[in-house]
């Protein structure tokens, strides 16, 4: 999957890789269960970090793209499992896998970014004050 820096588009594009994939799997009750529960958390992934790109503060930016990472996770777990349960499928979903992993450090690193930059403009508020009540 190539890179892609737009990351609605890019999360969209995952799931949608995901379910071309899970699509082309054998159909019988174990694949059922995976196939489901990947295709629900690969398109949550998404759907949460576009909920961080209208939140109504930093608690809610802060909690939905700790959910979009968590879904993340969740996918590269559940793909696992669909690999090792259809091996002769390698070739597709081990770039899922990888493209599950590097939305994880996205995620994470997004996170890291906003935090610092939330402390940062909270010591520069605490320094104002401390000048104007000193």
């Amino acid at each position: 999957m190539a890179r892609e820096f737009d990351l609605e588009k890019r999360t969209t594009e995952f799931a949608k890789a995901v379910i071309k994939v899970c699509k082309r799997l054998p159909r019988n009750s174990m694949n059922e269960r995976l196939v489901g529960q990947v295709v629900g958390s690969a398109g949550s992934v998404g759907a949460n970090y576009r909920e961080t790109n209208d939140s109504v503060g930093d608690k809610d930016f802060i909690l939905r793209m700790k959910i979009a990472r968590r879904e993340a996770k969740e996918s590269q777990h559940w793909l696992e499992l669909i690999l090792e349960a259809n091996d002769s499928n390698e070739a597709d979903i081990e770039p899922l896998i990888k493209e599950s992993i590097e939305l994880i450090k996205i995620c994470h690193q997004l996170l890291l970014s906003y935090r610092r930059e939330s402390l940062r403009k909270l010591s520069w508020f605490l320094y104002l004050g401390h000048c104007i009540f000193s």
